[in-house]
């Protein structure tokens, strides 16, 4: 008997739309297979009626899901702390296709710091990534600065309690863009005006208090969270 794909979606999508957390997948519901989780991934948005906006790549653990707009909020903007389960922040980026995604590198109009905020619908945070897969690969919020042209050099990048200044960690914008470009042809493409967003750079903090995420060449994004 193989995964009611349909049905594990809709549990997912009634946990999105109220709010109220699920235990665990149970067998028959569970992926099984990669292509599977991704297929869950789609059936919750489909079923809530909602167009991804792009797509957003986890680096730690290893993770990709559907972007959703609403999911998007400006730097600055004061987060409750049960928007977000078992929440987890890390440095992102984010680049805005200029054009259709082809075969090459993403040509990207602008590019934007960002703070990734993940969450999850379960009670208990899954660990294995076929279950974070499904459960839109942990999309909670990402807050994002304003947008610029991409750095030719290497950026730093850090992300910490405001007000603290950290060194960071060193990172080619380009090869991260170019390797999440793959993950998104494995996804179907993007068009142009799409977000690629590549989170998971660097230090994973608790997602709790005043955020701060800067990056050289580009600018910062803060969250406050409480």
């Amino acid at each position: 008997m193989g995964t009611d794909i349909e049905d594990a979606a809709r549990w997912l999508a009634e946990a999105v739309e109220t709010g109220s957390p699920l235990a665990a997948l149970p067998e028959g519901l569970a992926p099984t297979s990669p292509a599977e989780a991704e297929e869950i991934a789609a059936g919750v948005l489909a079923a809530l009626g909602i167009t991804p906006c792009g797509l957003r790549v986890l680096r730690a653990p290893g993770l990709a899901g559907p972007m959703v707009e609403g999911r998007l909020v400006p730097s600055g903007s004061p987060i409750a702390p049960g928007m977000l389960r078992h929440g987890l922040a890390s440095a992102a980026v984010i680049g805005v296709l200029a054009e259709e995604l082809g075969d090459g590198p993403p040509v990207l109009a602008r590019v934007h710091p960002a703070i990734d905020l993940s969450s999850t619908r379960f009670t208990q945070a899954p660990t294995d990534t076929l279950a974070m897969t499904a459960d839109l690969a942990r999309l909670g919020l990402v807050v994002a600065g304003r947008g610029k042209p991409m750095p030719e050099a290497p950026v730093r990048i850090a992300i910490g309690p405001a007000g603290h200044r950290r060194r960071g960690e060193s990172f080619d914008l380009a090869a991260l863009f170019a390797d999440a470009a793959a993950v998104a042809r494995h996804w179907g493409g993007l068009p142009a005006g799409a977000l690629l967003v590549v989170a998971g750079l660097g230090e994973v903090v608790p997602a709790e208090g005043a955020l701060r995420v800067t990056i050289t060449g580009l600018g910062a994004a803060e969250a406050v969270i409480g």
